[in-house]
């Protein structure tokens, strides 16, 4: 096999390697983290700097900034964060994501395959879910030095290369070709971490003289500018078809590292120096990965504290650039939450879901009055605000819920207890379906009677409105439940279901009595009777709904997890 092949072929399987590593890594991360990363989203929203912090977090445990960025557009497109505090998460972002750089500076390559032997060894006898999530950690960090390895390994014969030599020659005296070079590979792999790894293990190589780096630092920093420009793409690629505020969202991340780079490109001279000084003493071949890493992080950190005061400044140029008022897209019938690209990051899902779930509550119940109407024999035409109309809006929502949640699961990148509080929640969204199906029930029930020239008499219609009062009066205080987790509204719920179904018997035999009397048609008993029956298993649902929140199921409140509705920046 030609040597350029071997090259290209090693240098894509190591990079498959890495990216393998990093992307489990990053999963069984946030397994691992489990309640703690719900902990960190509650601090995205509180003060720019808590919102750095918590981006910087988030980050490290997802081991992408473009990750990062993705989940913030969502959240932003949903309403449920400001364009401030979201612009305050980017910047956290960006140094979260030096991290991977910072891991991969350590020279541990005489350790790596004891480690992969540890981490796959207590994975697969461990029984224990966290214990599992824990070594398979350490497993994947040990596949992710191994990728390192491979593609330091093969980049030896190329760094010896005249033309390579010559080319990096190139970089390192034009540092505005370094910075497209960058550029270019973050925008091909989609990835700055892996980009800067490669960079790292290039940057090893020895040169002509076989004691210098065959780009030096002063070629590798335009580079690595070059890479934390490419790697905004992701997020203007995610922004696509989103909110504006989502957009400038995702511009206010390109906006970050575009400045920083013009920034840093006239002052490079100075950067270089500063990055000696701090990087450890010693042999250029051995500190230039450390040098590189300390490279990332001063450049994100110190660009973090510049723009982190002037988040107002960097508010208005991205609202130039995407003028005009943003509005939530609540469409009847559409999710407005719920967005495909966090399915993969549990904690950031379940927000979605739990708003998605309550919008769902608030359709449901209109169903309720509209039911009332129908039953009084006043039949809507199919209008915006028919019953027909808003139970196929709310099928439509429930249905979208129920797909996203089963996309969750079938994903695998939830742990137990991420698990059963899906599954609660699919119990939760699947009883509030069934109530819907039964609403429709007792309406096409209503007006077969109408049509067939046998109207509800006024104690029919009387007594049936005191069926719908009570399962409507159940129903919100299940909602009550879901949304505050106040589970002394269990016990209500249970004693007004009982309440209901000794309802039901009465009004059953008093429909009787009043056929007996030939004040009602005995046709209408089939018709009555399951148009109660209907009412008591809208109490079941009720109940069931309760027992889920005392398996301690309920929707996560826009003030505990730190978010709250998008305010339009002025």
């Amino acid at each position: 096999m030609p040597e350029s092949v071997k090259i290209v072929f090693g240098l894509l399987g190591g990079l498959a390697l890495f990216l393998y590593g990093m992307n489990s890594m990053s999963e069984a991360l946030q397994k691992a983290a489990g309640e703690k990363m719900k902990k960190i989203l509650s601090f995205l929203t509180k003060t720019p700097v808590s919102g750095a912090l918590a981006g910087a977090l988030v980050t490290a445990i997802l081991q992408s900034s473009s990750a990062t960025t993705v989940m913030v557009i969502g959240f932003v497109s949903a309403g449920l964060m400001g364009l401030p505090q979201a612009i305050s998460v980017i910047f956290g972002a960006n140094i979260g994501t030096t991290m991977t750089a910072q891991l991969i500076a350590f020279n541990i390559s005489d350790y790596i395959y004891p480690i992969i032997f540890i981490g796959f060894i207590v994975n697969f006898l461990s029984k224990r879910e966290k214990v599992k999530n824990i070594a398979m950690v350490v497993f994947s960090f040990g596949l992710l030095f191994e990728g390192i390895s491979i593609m330091s390994s093969v980049m030896k014969p190329l760094a010896a290369s005249p033309f390579f030599t010559n080319l990096m020659g190139k970089v390192s005296n034009h540092p505005v070709l370094g910075v497209l070079v960058g550029m270019c590979m973050t925008l091909v792999v989609q990835s700055s971490s892996a980009t800067i790894a490669v960079l790292q293990s290039f940057a090893q190589q020895p040169g002509a003289d076989g004691i210098h780096s065959v780009i030096g630092l002063s070629g590798a920093i335009p580079i690595l500018l070059g890479d934390n420009i490419g790697t905004t793409i992701t997020a203007l690629l995610a922004s696509i078809g989103q909110s504006k505020n989502a957009k400038r969202t995702a511009i206010a991340h390109s906006c970050f590292n575009i400045s920083g780079t013009l920034v840093a490109l006239p002052l490079l001279p100075l950067f270089i120096k500063w990055v000696q000084f701090i990087s450890p003493r010693g042999n250029e071949l051995e500190i230039i990965s450390r040098q590189i890493a300390n490279a990332h992080t001063t450049f994100n950190v110190v660009c973090t504290l510049v723009w982190l005061p002037l988040i107002h400044v960097m508010v208005k140029i991205v609202m130039a650039i995407i003028p005009g008022e943003d509005t939530a897209d609540m469409a009847a019938g559409k999710s407005a939450y719920l967005d495909k690209k966090m399915v993969g990051q549990p904690m950031a899902a379940m927000y979605l879901v739990s708003k998605e779930i309550e919008r769902c509550l608030g359709s449901t119940e209109r169903l309720f009055a509209l039911m009332r109407d129908e039953i009084a024999g006043k039949h809507a035409v199919k209008t915006e605000d028919s019953f027909d109309t808003a139970y196929e809006n709310a099928k439509h929502v429930q249905q979208a819920i129920i797909d996203y949640i089963s996309e969750m699961f079938s994903i695998g990148s939830m742990n137990q207890e991420q698990s059963e509080e899906a599954a609660g929640f699919l119990a939760v969204i699947n009883d509030i379906d069934r109530v819907s199906d039964r609403c429709n029930d007792i309406v096409r029930g209503s007006r077969t009677a109408y049509l067939d020239g046998h109207p509800f008499s006024a104690d029919a219609v009387a007594e049936l409105n005191n069926c719908v009062d009570a399962a409507k009066k159940m129903f919100g205080q299940a909602m009550a439940m879901l949304k505050e987790g106040s589970y002394e509204e269990a016990s209500r719920i249970v004693k007004a279901k009982s309440k209901l179904r000794k309802s039901v018997k009465t009004f059953n035999k008093a429909h009787l009595a009043r056929v007996k009397a030939g004040k009602c048609d005995e046709a209408m008993t089939p018709i009555y009777s399951n148009i109660l029956y209907n009412m008591e298993r809208m109490g079941d649902n009720c109940v069931s709904i309760a027992e889920e929140c005392l398996d301690d199921v309920h929707l996560v409140k826009p003030e505990d997890a730190g978010m709250k509705p998008a305010v339009q920046a002025q």
